[in-house]
């Protein structure tokens, strides 16, 4: 084999390898089948409607626990509640 026989060979490799790549990118990333969600997608604002009461207000809170936690008790179980059915 001649030296520029080879040649075509040596320059198969990168180029195979780019199709190759190119060709899981595009499988992979549908950027061909994409759509714009911006103009393919209509969204109608409505004006905004609620109050203005005030629900609650936590300020300096000094608790550094929740009531209620299970940190201690980790192994906890919930009892059981006993099912028979629809039958009773």
């Amino acid at each position: 084999m001649s030296d520029d026989g080879g040649l075509w060979l040596l320059a198969l490799g990168p180029a195979g390898g780019t199709a190759l790549y190119w060709a899981i990118y595009r499988y992979y990333r549908n950027t061909d089948k994409s759509h714009a969600f911006e103009r393919e997608t209509k969204v109608d604002a409505k004006p905004v409607t609620g109050s203005e009461r005030k629900v609650d207000t936590v300020t300096g809170t000094q608790a550094t626990r929740i009531p209620g936690d299970n940190v201690k008790a980790y192994r906890q179980r919930v009892k059981r509640i006993r099912f028979d059915g629809p039958d009773g």
